[in-house]
């Protein structure tokens, strides 16, 4: 098998891109202390409203404005339903998910006639990719960094912006405080169903780019289940590297190049398909093992000082 390794490290951020967008919307709400399972359901509904507002908006950025409002309105039915509406918050998420799967392909029917695709039946239109001058000239790197969807641009970008608004200011600080400890927050005065709110609103806009990027660049239609469980490899994503978002894009980088893997190696070799569609989930679940052992490890070895300088004492 001959690969191109130039182009598979391209194909990899390429594919890490959607990843990237779920995973940072998924560590938001878990520093508010919400692990947000809708992540999911909420990317299929802004790939359709994306494709649904670029078609009657006769525009590429009207379809991405579309997609951040249908990721935005999503994340706030979520929060209302859990924060406002006091369910169980993994249970709103298990059932919002299968209410996207479904709704998104009745609304694309009474759109379109169809049950598994706009295409063809939708105006197709794609966000731009970006030539970067200068480094679009060097042979290795301009093949790997320029050329890229303007999306893909913007999801490294966010991994900056998530660890900024985290860290820097004061409505990170606050998130964190919730996450960390809700009843001391609310006593020092910070409302935790308000910071629940952000936190969801924050996150479906992330969710919006990575709808957007599924259905305008990735390709341009909206087809059935399309996230093919993406939303669920950026809950691992964010898992994996303990809430830390640079952490979080290396984890995603991760699982775009096994997605990539299993992508090449099913134009170049024999495998079973079935197999090769594994790769990407498989990864994940020994990504977690990994993790889950190295934490566990860590405790043992905490509790272990702490046992010895108890007996010390």
């Amino acid at each position: 098998m001959s690969i191109d390794w130039v182009a598979f490290v391209a194909d990899g951020i390429k594919m890490a891109t959607p990843i990237i967008f779920a995973a940072l919307a998924a560590l938001i709400t878990a520093k508010a202390g919400m692990f947000n399972m809708g992540t999911e359901g909420m990317i299929l509904c802004a790939a359709l409203g994306g494709v649904i507002a670029a078609h009657y908006g006769g525009s590429v950025w009207a379809g991405l404005l579309g997609a951040i409002v249908t990721g935005l309105v999503t994340g706030l039915f979520i929060a209302f339903a859990s924060l406002t509406g006091k369910t169980d918050l993994y249970l709103t998420c298990i059932a919002f998910n299968l209410m996207a799967s479904g709704g998104t392909v009745f609304v694309m029917y009474l759109l379109t006639g169809e049950k598994s695709t706009t295409a063809g039946t939708m105006r197709s239109y794609q966000i731009p990719t970006v030539n970067i001058p200068l480094i679009e000239k060097i042979p290795v790197l301009g093949r790997i960094i320029s050329g890229q969807s303007l999306l893909t641009y913007i999801s490294f970008l966010c991994v900056f912006l998530v660890w900024f608004m985290l860290k820097k200011t004061r409505i990170g600080l606050r998130i964190r405080a919730v996450g960390e400890n809700p009843h001391a927050a609310e006593s020092v005065g910070i409302s935790v169903n308000k910071i629940g709110y952000i936190s969801f609103a924050f996150c479906g806009v992330l969710c919006g780019l990575c709808g957007a990027f599924m259905s305008l660049s990735w390709v341009t239609f909206f087809m059935k289940n399309m996230v093919n469980g993406r939303g669920y490899i950026g809950l691992s994503a964010q898992n994996m590297a303990g809430g830390n978002p640079v952490g979080t894009m290396f984890a995603s980088l991760i699982f775009g190049f096994a997605d990539t893997l299993g992508t090449t190696m099913k134009s170049q070799t024999n495998f079973p398909t079935e197999f090769l569609n594994m790769i990407p989930y498989l990864a994940t679940i020994f990504a977690i093992i990994i993790t889950s052992i190295i934490s566990i490890n860590k405790k043992r070895k905490i509790e272990l000082g702490q046992k010895k300088v108890a007996a010390k004492a």
